[in-house]
């Protein structure tokens, strides 16, 4: 595990990326390349239903969206900081994830719309409803907005669990990016991706118990692998 491992996938994609080829398949490509260079193995239980439109998880690190993007392509909601990044941010404003600043009402709107517009076209997006990372002990409180377009849509979707016993997995902002990668170079991380069964919104009387069933299903549980 070295910085070489890390850079060389995304380099060799550059050209794709930046000409906007395919940017879905190609970060797919890019997270399934990436994760072994970060020493990061991915566990999957249960089955991830890739003919479903929109899959929906907790949030524990920024390594998620590359383990659960390594499984399918598709979209997401980041927040806005992302698409400064480096070499990153540029092919993902391309790749059909929508950026967003959660202290903005009007950014939320508008990475609703734009969320919208990809599950109307048919495009695969992951939603993380917490909209920050955590420790893993219990779930943030939910942005809503997400899940109850997904509703309004009528709009089936997977809940799907993140969980590491790694206590270095999380990163919730609190310390800088470059010494969490350094810690995951420097270890082998295992993250657990757990599917629970899909849910319909024609199976819930309204949004509240939508809402609620997630908030179920995405919990920290004691048989995920900690």
């Amino acid at each position: 595990m070295s910085w070489a491992g890390v850079l060389w996938p995304t380099f060799a994609l550059l050209p794709r990326l930046a000409a906007g080829a395919e940017p879905q398949p190609g970060l797919h490509r890019w997270a399934r390349r990436l994760l072994p260079s970060l020493g990061v193995d991915v566990a999957v239980q249960g089955r991830p239903r890739t003919d479903l439109p929109l899959w929906v998880a907790n949030h524990l690190s920024w390594v998620d969206p590359l383990v659960l993007m390594s499984l399918r392509p598709m979209g997401t909601i980041a927040k806005g900081e992302v698409a400064g990044y480096p070499l990153i941010g540029r092919w993902a404003q391309k790749s059909g994830i929508h950026f967003v600043d959660r202290e903005d009402a009007l950014s939320r709107a508008a990475a609703l719309v734009g969320l919208r517009v990809s599950l109307k076209q048919g495009r695969d997006m992951l939603l993380f409803p917490e909209g920050t990372t955590t420790r893993g002990e219990r779930l943030a409180d939910f942005y809503e907005g997400g899940l109850r377009l997904a509703f309004e849509l009528g709009l089936p979707a997977q809940p799907l669990r993140v969980a590491s016993p790694a206590p270095h997995y999380p990163w919730t902002g609190d310390e800088t990016l470059l010494p969490h990668i350094q810690t995951l170079l420097a270890t082998r991380t295992m993250v657990s991706v757990t599917a629970e069964e899909p849910l319909h919104p024609s199976d819930f009387r309204d949004a509240e118990g939508w809402l609620a069933a997630f908030r179920v299903a995405l919990s920290p549980r004691s048989s995920d692998v900690r």
